[in-house]
């Protein structure tokens, strides 16, 4: 069997086990260091910012594929590079562990740890949240991290193998570094914010119908998720994160949305799932079931899908 069909798998058992392990050193902390580095310099294009990020992207992506490309391509060696990129590139195995670190802390009655534990994983300001809000925002990133820590990078994954995976996460990378909306970001990182859109289209809309799909099975009150998601999603201001959001907040029956407060300002958020519905330990827990299970159902179709059309067009 080629190596191609064992990568995948593998990597999932390994993120799964493992997580990203604090010894080994990890691309996007390379990437990050690059965009800081290339934003340090920005300050002497003050009338292009946005065709520098551009620029930037497409440069930093090209050079990523080749790099990556090359290196899998290493005679003996390579199956393990191409491993290692692979199972970096998925994030699961944190996201349910950073996960269960917070609600833990939540369900302690110790809201200061959760507070601050919380803020490592969202870029909105915590203090102050009480303990339906810590499991509110939880829920929020917990469900769109999904597709963007797991099933996006596993479908490009499957699609063309680990250059392609570090492809759409240097852009992911680009577009959490570089999208924000504010004076300093919103021209240099436009181009990122645009491609990282386009990249997530499909894997955040299969995201959302496969967790409808495993909440038929675990009967997470399906119908109503159907039957709301696509006008909930449409409120946001992402054109794909409202889908995983919306999906997760009908199944799970208890609303996301409302006030936020990003750099010291409020914001107030649309409200998706059903209004006034909150978030209680059970919920999370059930949130927490559903995610592992969406994910792991993902995989094993992305998988199989995948390894029959190269099976059947092998040159393709």
């Amino acid at each position: 069997m080629h190596w191609e069909f064992i990568v995948p798998l593998l990597a999932v058992v390994l993120d799964l086990i493992f997580a990203d392990p604090k010894a080994l050193p990890h691309p996007v902390c390379f990437i990050g260091k690059v965009l800081n580095w290339l934003e340090s310099r920005s300050s002497a294009v003050p009338n292009s910012k946005c065709g520098y990020g551009f620029v930037c992207m497409l440069v930093l992506v090209i050079l990523v594929a080749i790099v990556v490309e090359l290196l899998i391509s290493i005679p003996a060696i390579g199956i393990f590079i191409a491993l290692y990129f692979a199972y970096a590139g998925l994030s699961l195995g944190g996201l349910l562990r950073e996960g269960n670190k917070v609600s833990r802390l939540i369900d302690s009655g110790d809201t200061k740890a959760a507070q601050e534990a919380l803020a490592g994983l969202v870029t909105r300001d915590t203090a102050g949240m009480d303990a339906p809000t810590l499991r509110k925002t939880l829920a929020e990133t917990m469900s769109e991290n999904l597709n963007d820590g797991f099933i996006a990078p596993f479908f490009f994954l499957c699609l063309g193998g680990p250059a392609l995976l570090w492809v759409y996460k240097t852009v992911n990378t680009m577009d959490s570094m570089w999208g924000h909306k504010t004076e300093q970001y919103k021209q240099l990182g436009c181009s990122a914010a645009k491609l990282d859109d386009i990249l997530n289209y499909i894997p955040a809309r299969i995201t959302a119908f496969l967790m409808i799909g495993v909440g038929y099975l675990l009967t997470f009150k399906p119908k109503q998720a159907f039957d709301n998601v696509v006008d909930d999603a449409k409120k946001t201001d992402s054109p794909n994160a409202g889908y995983p959001m919306a999906a997760a907040a009908w199944l799970m029956d208890a609303a996301m949305g409302g006030k936020a407060v990003y750099y010291g300002a409020s914001v107030e958020k649309p409200v998706l799932g059903p209004a006034g519905k909150t978030w209680d330990v059970a919920k999370l827990h059930r949130l927490k079931v559903l995610i592992t299970t969406t994910a792991i159902t993902a995989a094993v179709l992305f998988y199989a899908y995948f390894a029959l059309v190269k099976s059947t067009f092998p040159h393709h």
